[in-house]
């Protein structure tokens, strides 16, 4: 890259950087003000203000949606935002705004510290620019979540104020609409409202079902059923304790394992991301700092093999950032986040010419491919649509090798290159080569360039041929006067050098070699459906106890039958839905028969034991005893189910690190120890030689 092109974008970024940090810095300061402070001001009038923050985000809000690029990452954050604020536009769009203009800020900061490590080497600085991008995704997510992680602490304050306004309205509608008008959780009140609206409403069971779909988390659609079946069938005493409030305290308890989960969570992956991300900025300096100690190790780091060290790192960085954020996924409101009505691979599908080329990739329907295929994307709960697969597929595949042969050549290039501009010493130096000697060497290598392009393209001339031109001193006079030996090691220098220019194109095998890396690009799709599935399955033993205690809450009610409690647990499920929703679907045409079925579409051990107790109370005894064991043993399985988040972190932890520090190895074992211990060796090793030859 040009050094004058490299200074006006530096300053340009750095231009832009410093007046969002100060439309930053003056947002803050205004938004500050206190809740009294802004009514005091609404009383004043409707004078209009110089600056006002809300208005600000407002403004920035319809600005990003007018830049492409930014436009897809405040959609992206607005979808999940809209979850948590239940129709409240102007939040929303004030929210989004902020969260992307927090990400802008801490964005390009980065990307200028990237370009100043980087400038020297075009290829990495572009590689971590757009690797970047992937990034941006990361810091969206935490703030989100932060969002998504406040609401359900307020959940657990307005439960508990829900209990008082029940024991003084006895009547659950009427507590929910008092507690809702507490200002200072405005992002529980409105979920509160909502609620409040459902239970009221002339339909409140199809509107409750439409509340199910906008809930931004499982508690509160166990908070909106229970309040709705007990305003439906009235409320119950179970030893001397009203059955809604009980039911209340086990929907809080659940929440309060969450947020503990959450939080092990987060504080066991806050620096994993961080730690895959950090080799790619230290490859620049360890880089420099090698050859400036052991200049034998130039050719290494500027030549091939450096590169291609390089391009891995970036690549197992890459892979162990994208596991590492599936790794971390706390289930909140991620899933929500793509848009899954019309995303761009449903627009290239639409295209007719497209669509018959993706078509030829699609598996059959009722192949043994396209069956296997179907359950893998069941296991990981996948949203997408086979044929969003198959176009991820087939572009990867196609980028991943044109990739591989534009850095095939690029290696080439680099090559040559190096042979065009390395000093030319015949001795391994230690430490850094002083300038004098650059010099000679430098001298040397455009000495050795004229006869390289003259021969260039010639891959037939002996070293005897370079031996008489420089003798008769036609391409230059360096060695006219010089004795027959040292003309003998220059012209064998030079051929050295001419042979690998002239080699240095693209083989048969680097060709092949793409074609295998695209189908590994090919089937990376479908390995991550897998490793998804592979995760979700250390989550079972979670979900089988959240259905214990949504079994628990309405095991007592009155009229709640197996029936009901199936089109509960299929509500809350995840990791069993398909199997349960198939269970309810049969269910008309024989209860037995369909538990049975849901038994054999099981494996999993607590859960078939659920479902043999729902057999029970299908014939045999009543719902409440055929799960009494969950009342009288309530301690154990809460004890049992802290102990199962526990194990369930530990387990993710280890896997974390593992994934989390792989570049950190790589970096110091394959780009540092490595290169100085073999290139070291193999230097001492010629020395010695040549020690000994001279003897």
């Amino acid at each position: 890259m040009d050094a004058n092109m490299l200074m006006y974008l530096m300053m340009v970024v750095g231009a832009l950087f410093i007046v969002i940090v100060i439309a930053f810095l003056i947002v803050n300061k205004k938004s500050k003000s206190s809740e009294a402070r802004k009514i005091r001001e609404l009383r004043e009038g409707t004078k209009e203000k110089s600056f006002s923050a809300e208005v600000l985000y407002q403004k920035l809000y319809i600005i990003y949606l007018r830049i492409p690029f930014l436009k897809r990452y405040l959609l992206k954050i607005r979808r999940r935002l809209a979850i948590l604020n239940v129709d409240d536009e102007y939040l929303t769009r004030k929210q989004a705004s902020k969260i992307l203009t927090n990400t802008i800020l801490i964005v390009i900061p980065l990307a200028i510290i990237i370009i100043i490590i980087t400038h020297s080497n075009a290829l990495l600085m572009s590689m971590l620019l757009i690797f970047e991008l992937f990034m941006v995704d990361t810091f969206i997510d935490g703030m989100v979540d932060k969002l998504d992680n406040k609401l359900l602490r307020q959940q657990i304050d307005f439960f508990s104020e829900i209990r008082h306004a029940y024991h003084e309205f006895n009547m659950v509608e009427e507590a929910i609409y008092q507690v809702a008008q507490n200002d200072d959780e405005p992002e529980m009140s409105r979920q509160a409202e909502k609620i409040y609206e459902v239970l009221i409403s002339n339909d409140p069971e199809g509107e409750l079902e439409k509340y199910y779909d906008i809930a931004p988390n499982s508690y509160l659609k166990e908070f909106a059923g229970i309040s709705y079946l007990t305003k439906e069938f009235g409320d119950r005493k179970i030893d001397n304790s009203s059955l809604y409030l009980k039911n209340l305290n086990n929907i809080t308890q659940e929440m309060q394992l969450e947020i503990l989960k959450r939080d092990k969570l987060d504080y066991t992956f806050q620096s994993l991301s961080v730690i895959a991300i950090l080799p790619l900025l230290a490859i620049e300096p360890i880089k420099n700092w090698s050859i400036s100690q052991f200049s034998f190790t130039e050719d290494f780091y500027n030549g091939r093999n450096g590169m291609i060290v390089q391009i891995l790192l970036l690549l197992v960085t890459f892979v162990c950032y994208i596991l590492t954020r599936k790794l971390k996924d706390n289930g909140s409101t991620a899933m929500n986040t793509k848009n899954t009505e019309n995303p761009w691979q449903e627009k290239l599908y639409k295209n007719p010419v497209f669509k018959k080329i993706i078509d030829l990739f699609i598996p059959k329907q009722g192949t043994k491919e396209y069956i296997s295929l179907k359950k893998k994307m069941k296991e990981a709960a996948s949203k997408d649509k086979i044929q969003w697969i198959y176009i991820n597929r087939i572009l990867l595949c196609i980028t991943v090798f044109i990739v591989s042969i534009f850095l095939f050549g690029q290696l080439h290039q680099i090559t040559i290159n190096n042979v065009f501009t390395d000093p030319t010493v015949d001795h391994n130096i230690m430490g850094q080569m002083y300038e004098k000697d650059r010099k000679t060497a430098m001298e040397l290598t455009e000495s050795d360039n004229q006869y390289i392009r003259y021969y260039r393209g010639n891959t037939k001339v002996t070293q005897e041929e370079i031996e008489d031109i420089m003798k008769k001193g036609k391409i230059n006079k360096d060695y006219i006067e010089s004795r027959d030996g040292e003309i003998e090691i220059a012209a064998e220098r030079v051929l050295e050098k001419l042979q690998i220019v002239n080699t240095e194109q693209m083989q048969w095998f680097e060709i092949l070699l793409g074609m295998v890396f695209g189908i590994i690009a090919y089937n990376a799709p479908i390995w991550m459906l897998i490793f998804q599935a592979k995760m979700r399955q250390l989550e079972m033993e979670d979900e089988v106890m959240q259905f214990n205690t949504i079994i628990l809450m309405l095991m007592k009610i009155e009229r709640v039958n197996v029936e009901i409690i199936l089109e509960w647990l299929e509500r809350y499920a995840n990791i069993f839905k398909e199997p349960i929703s198939k269970c309810v679907n049969n269910y008309e045409s024989g209860p037995w028969e369909a538990l049975e079925q849901l038994k054999e579409d099981v494996t999993f051990p607590e859960f078939i034991r659920i479902v043999e107790s729902l057999q029970a109370a299908v014939e045999k005894i009543p719902i409440a005893d055929a799960f009494d064991e969950l009342d009288t043993e309530r301690d154990y399985y809460q004890a049992k189910r802290k102990e199962s988040n526990e194990r369930l972190i530990a387990r993710k932890g280890r896997i974390g690190k593992v994934i989390g520090f792989a570049p950190m190895v790589l970096l110091f074992v394959g780009y540092l120890i490595v290169p100085l211990v073999f290139i070291g060796l193999s230097s001492m090793t010629e020395s010695f030689k040549s020690m000994t030859s001279m003897q």
